[in-house]
């Protein structure tokens, strides 16, 4: 995993498209942009052909700018020897513009992508439809790019997809009608909401963003407020211990226990609190659950909070500055209670984490949660998975984007929404989004949604703000399961944190010695 992979800001086709206009009115010539996309495009397919001995390429054109890219690259590539066909769903004669330029720069014949057969060739370049793509493709089309994935499949050869794979949607990343599946996709200037959104992401392969001649400039004024969720975003405003510090000015993380057959997901987000930098963590258990938690915990202190009222009084401590609720809590009235008093704070300001059960108990009525998070006097995180969501929000299941899904669930609720999944978004109720880039398969094991919980507390309890802690918390959780890789379960993400915490800090492994 790469921690400085795409430029930050993540953009909706719109955003592009107007990128690109002020770019070309600033005097920057439309041929110019596409001849340097092009050469990218052609960069990458020789790359791939030297590494396999192939020589002969197919590009399919379509009729707009995305098609006048591959016209560029066809060029780019006979002009290196190697052996270049150009199919095209629409004749030379009838493109507009840098697409019909590009065209007629085309030394070669221009076939129909009707009729093309793909027996020989060793790789294709899709230059069908870029992010600008704005309706399903018909049913002449689905059966182009049906063939086409059929043949990568069957032939084990290479497709490289212009700005997005032909038939993904560049802002929800949904399949339009039928999608390319593409080894590796090259975008251009910034990439794309629907690169990183699924099912999209899915079908980019690997994804080269690229510079083609546009300023960031000229991203001004575009209310750009969606980013890639990486350390550039987060990294500055982590609290790194200092030597005239201790423990108390780290933050108290509260995590609250639920009854005796349920306490081990509470005893996994403490311990994640503990790694991730708080200096201090509490287990807020209920009387019959102490002697459970108690054997099992070292560092992490337990006391007894028994119900809504115990839990108040615990939190009379000012000093707690952060409480993680919800992960083997139970479900019912009595932890709707519970809550309620975490968001109720008793004075002061105090962050709070809700996952799991505190979010289930009030699928039935959603309001009352969202009249105690307005009463929050800190952040607010919920953290639910697709389930969980589906329960708190049924009215954003009509909206197509999941980003557009969290930033809808941010503003009904007044909380900051890490919506879970192998696209995790994290949206905050003023609008700010980031999105995942990558995820590990192995973080499919009972308890990581536990210790994710316990990091965001332990770095909120440092202080550190609600939207950049689930965004840092999530990408750590992220890099921890990659870096442990086949066989991880929850407890060995929480061993696995010192190593990410390493690589944030620039320490490396053989600095950090046991002083014995």
């Amino acid at each position: 995993m790469s921690t400085a992979s795409y430029p930050l800001e993540l953009l909706t086709t719109d955003q592009m498209a107007e990128a690109d206009r002020r770019t070309i009115a600033g005097g920057v010539p439309g041929m110019s942009l596409m001849e340097n996309a092009a050469a990218a495009i052609a960069g990458v397919t020789s790359q791939i052909l030297q590494k396999t001995s192939g020589r002969r390429i197919l590009v399919l054109c379509g009729p707009g700018n995305n098609g006048g890219d591959g016209y560029v690259a066809a060029r780019l590539l006979r002009g290196q020897r190697y052996k270049v066909r150009v199919a095209s769903t629409t004749p030379p004669s009838e493109l507009h513009g840098d697409a019909a330029r590009a065209a007629a720069a085309w030394p070669g014949e221009v076939a129909s992508v009707w009729d093309v057969d793909f027996k020989g060739v060793d790789l294709v370049i899709d230059a069908l439809y870029g992010t600008g793509l704005a309706r399903d493709l018909d049913a002449q089309t689905i059966s182009l790019v049906n063939r086409l994935n059929e043949w990568r499949r069957t032939s084990k050869q290479k497709v490289v997809s212009v700005d997005i794979p032909s038939g993904v949607d560049g802002t929800t990343g949904g399949v339009r009608g039928a999608a390319v599946e593409a080894d590796i996709t090259v975008t251009f200037f910034r990439v794309k909401t629907g690169h990183l959104l699924l099912p999209g992401r899915l079908l980019c392969g690997r994804l080269n963003c690229v510079h083609i001649g546009i300023r960031p400039s000229a991203l001004e004024g575009l209310g750009v407020n969606t980013f890639v969720n990486e350390p550039e975003l987060w990294q500055s405003r982590l609290t790194l211990p200092d030597v005239a510090g201790h423990k108390y000015s780290r933050g108290h993380a509260v995590v609250v226990s639920g009854g005796p057959s349920f306490t081990g997901a509470a005893r996994l987000a403490a311990s994640a609190a503990l790694r991730a930098g708080a200096g201090l963590v509490t287990l807020a258990t209920p009387a019959d659950a102490l002697a459970i938690n108690a054997a099992a915990l070292t560092a992490v202190m337990v006391r007894v909070a028994d119900g809504a009222d115990g839990l108040a009084t615990l939190l009379e401590d000012r000093r707690k500055n952060v409480v993680a609720i919800g992960p083997g809590l139970g479900v019912g009235e009595a932890s709707r209670h519970q809550v309620e008093a975490a968001l109720a704070s008793g004075g002061g300001r105090r962050a709070v984490v809700l996952d799991a059960d505190a979010l289930t108990s009030f699928a039935t009525e959603p309001e009352r949660l969202w009249r105690a998070i307005g009463g929050a006097t800190g952040d607010v995180v919920m953290t639910p998975h697709a389930g969980e969501f589906a329960r708190l929000f049924p009215n954003c299941d009509a909206v197509i984007s999941k980003l557009d899904r969290a930033r809808m669930a941010a503003q009904v609720s007044g909380a900051i929404v890490l919506y879970k999944g192998p696209d995790t978004v994290v949206a905050a109720p003023d609008g700010r989004a980031a999105i995942l880039p990558t995820a590990s398969p192995w973080l499919a094991t009972a308890g990581s949604g536990d210790a994710l919980t316990g990091i965001i507390a332990g770095l909120m309890a440092q202080e550190m703000e609600g939207f950049h802690a689930a965004c840092c918390a999530t990408w750590m959780h992220a890099r921890a399961a990659s870096l442990f890789g086949p066989g991880l379960i929850a407890d060995d993400l929480i061993a696995t944190l010192p190593l990410v915490w390493r690589e944030l800090s620039g320490v490396a492994p053989d600095v950090v010695r046991d002083p014995g």
